[in-house]
């Protein structure tokens, strides 16, 4: 049994020493004073080259505000290569063929990426978001029996994919693809969001900001997918490194947790700027132009915790498994997939509580 120690960003959790120690950090790396760049410096040369990959949208918001605000080049420098993945398949890719070194992924992202290696391809190093994924249906279906002869859609091979498949079997559905009772038709989100207003389709399992955009369309939620997991945690997005490049870069990848920090601890103490900053860049990066009241209100619908939430996302590996949607299954139970000592030494020099994955 695995059992974690929650880290959160929380506002109480910011309080104290704890918050002045984090706060100077956060100033010198934006350059108003200290030198954090000169500490970055000394544990990397600036030169090494690391590609970091993220998806331009709202559960990858730390990435997003991490570079945005320059946070990786401040503790990198200026070997910093970003690739945007479009969708969940091609950041697996990236991570199967090695065409990135770091990168933040979903649950399905990460245990294929593990399981195809056997294993030995990637370590999970922290966390980033919870939550922020939902059934959205048309108005007039109110229970999983409305689903009956019902068209929704999902992105292929997505976290959000698993879930819906699996929630069906919970109610004694089953998809059309076994004969069933709901079709389902594998769309990307944007165009599950016009389908369902154009009611081409009857509901969709999606994540954030579309949920939010739908329910500001007369869509109503049918099932938050909070409500099916214990304390309303569930990972959407962890990042993940190749074990190799961590293996031989151990300093480039705390520079790079030295960012994520810092960009967690802005979505905390600034909101409003990382939420302006992951506008701009959704935008900017073709994750799509939405309405700042939108992503406001998707914002409360998601967590973002350094808590890799590890029970959870071997859930979600059992979950696909049992719809025939994991194919190879991990020999060790995924119990190496997780590295958090690098992440806990820099929690630890700014005075937050470490985190734990421990059997």
């Amino acid at each position: 049994m695995m059992r974690t120690t929650s880290h959160s960003v929380s506002r109480r959790r910011l309080m104290g020493a704890a918050a002045v120690t984090v706060t100077a950090v956060l100033l010198s790396a934006c350059g108003a004073g200290g030198d954090a760049s000169s500490t970055s410096d000394k544990a990397n040369d600036g030169k090494t080259p690391v590609r970091i990959g993220y998806i331009a949208n709202i559960p990858y918001a730390p990435a997003m505000v991490a570079d945005k605000e320059g946070f990786f080049r401040t503790r990198l420098g200026e070997g910093v290569t970003i690739q945007i993945h479009k969708t969940a398949g091609e950041a697996t890719k990236a991570l199967s063929d090695g065409s990135v070194d770091i990168a933040y992924v979903g649950p399905m992202s990460a245990v294929s990426a593990y399981v195809r290696s056997g294993g030995a391809a990637i370590r999970v190093i922290s966390g980033a978001t919870s939550g922020g994924a939902s059934l959205v249906v048309r108005k007039g279906i109110t229970d999983a029996a409305g689903l009956k002869g019902r068209k929704i859609a999902t992105p292929r091979g997505s976290t959000q994919d698993v879930a819906l498949r699996y929630w069906l079997s919970q109610q004694g559905l089953t998809s059309d693809a076994k004969g069933g009772d709901v079709k389902i038709a594998y769309l990307s989100s944007p165009t599950a969001v016009r389908a369902l207003i154009s009611r081409r389709i009857d509901g969709a399992w999606l994540s954030e900001p579309y949920v939010t955009q739908l329910t500001e369309k007369g869509v109503t939620v049918l099932v938050d997918e909070r409500t099916l997991w214990p304390d309303r945690k569930f990972v959407t997005t962890n990042v993940v490194v190749l074990t190799t490049f961590h293996e031989q870069h151990p300093e480039v990848v705390k520079g790079f947790l030295e960012a994520h920090v810092d960009a967690m601890d802005l979505l905390e103490k600034a909101p409003m700027q990382a939420q302006a900053d992951v506008l701009a860049q959704m935008k900017s990066l073709g994750g799509g132009s939405f309405e700042t009241r939108t992503v406001a209100k998707a914002w409360t619908n998601i967590t973002y915790t350094m808590d890799p939430l590890p029970q959870t996302l071997k859930a979600t590996a059992e979950h696909a498994d049992a719809v025939g949607l994991l194919g190879d299954k991990p020999t060790d139970g995924l119990e190496k997939l997780w590295d958090l000592d690098i992440l806990n030494k820099v929690l630890k020099a700014r005075g937050f509580p470490e985190v734990t994955v421990a059997t």
